[in-house]
């Protein structure tokens, strides 16, 4: 005997097909992930810059005991670690371009005081031989290898996280679920002014 479906079950299984996929997990925490990725990333970005800063008074405070002359180079290097670290983004804040880029600036500004700090040490044959100030170099050195690796780790992340937003079938998810997400911001300034200072004197 033939048994027939009312007409409404053809375009309930057509809805019920594409919505399959959209119930399962299937995908669903791809969003969350990648956001979460990239805060961590962030928050390794500003610690990086944190032990830069923390490094920068008692690099100042070394020079000055050789080249307490150079006064206007040292009240820049102190005036610009201040700024920057008064600048700061939380990762709750990485939608924000205004405060995005406000810390940027507030960096680069510092890498160009340090920069001329240590352009300064040149000078002084005595500076550069000094243990503390050996040991200082090598730390920032190293420091500013690891700001280098936060930030490229950090511009993966948010590509990745961005892309999840804009692509299928994650785009799905931001556009009926995470509707509250959002693109972070990502550095923009120059390649030049991101170069870290020249720290090797040998």
């Amino acid at each position: 005997m033939l048994v027939r479906t009312p007409a409404s079950a053809p375009p309930r299984l057509l809805v019920l097909a594409l919505m399959l996929p959209l119930l399962s997990a299937c995908g669903f925490n791809i969003i969350p992930t990648a956001e979460e990725q990239a805060k961590a990333a962030w928050s390794e970005v500003l610690n990086q810059y944190q032990r830069r800063a923390e490094l920068i008074p008692n690099l100042v405070e070394t020079v000055k005991g050789y080249a307490a002359h150079e006064k206007e180079v040292l009240e820049g290097v102190v005036e610009a670690r201040a700024k920057a670290t008064q600048v700061t983004v939380s990762p709750d804040a990485l939608t924000n371009p205004e405060a995005f880029k406000a810390f940027q600036e507030s960096q680069a500004g510092l890498t160009s005081a340090l920069s001329r700090l240590l352009a300064v040490v040149e000078n002084y044959p005595d500076l550069k031989a000094n243990q503390n100030f050996l040991a200082l170099q090598a730390q920032l050195e190293g420091t500013e290898n690891r700001i280098a690796v936060a930030r490229r780790d950090y511009i993966e992340a948010v590509r990745v996280y961005n892309t999840t937003l804009r692509t299928f079938p994650s785009i799905l998810w931001a556009k009926f679920w995470f509707t509250d997400n959002e693109p972070f911001q990502n550095f923009t300034v120059t390649e030049e002014q991101m170069q870290p200072p020249q720290v090797d004197f040998n």
